[in-house]
């Protein structure tokens, strides 16, 4: 609960000398405000910067459905959070801009969503039974 919020408090840093305390949230100066979003990791192919996506639904009026929509968020990851992967559940939060695109920071890993049998099979992409 050291920023306001109630997530998990990652370990210390091993390095603290060269640390960037900086853009940390849990041991730095980095405040946290406004928004937390929950989504998926859908990138990682950044230097310490993830794509979060999320989906939500939008109601149409005129059809009276709702409409699928998402949105990409990139997100600073602390050097104190484990690598993330694709697919990882996070939870992220608005901060200061720390760069043109990144405003938000990852503050917790929720799950990794690993949705494999034992065989391997990957039952979310349509695997035979």
């Amino acid at each position: 609960m050291a920023i306001g919020l109630d997530v998990t408090q990652p370990p210390e840093p091993e390095n603290p000398e060269e640390y960037d305390f900086e853009t940390c949230p849990f041991y730095g100066d980095l405040p946290v405000r406004g928004q937390v979003i929950e989504g998926t990791v859908v990138s990682t192919d950044m230097d310490r910067t993830v794509v979060v996506e999320r989906e939500y639904d939008v109601k149409v009026p005129k059809y009276d459905r709702l409409m699928k929509r998402r949105s990409r968020i990139p997100a600073h990851v602390p050097e104190v959070l484990e690598p993330l992967s694709v697919g990882d559940d996070v939870k992220i939060a608005e901060t200061r801009p720390l760069s043109k695109t990144k405003s938000h920071v990852v503050v917790e890993r929720v799950a990794s969503s690993e949705a494999t049998d034992a065989n391997g099979d990957n039952r979310e992409r349509g695997g035979e039974e």
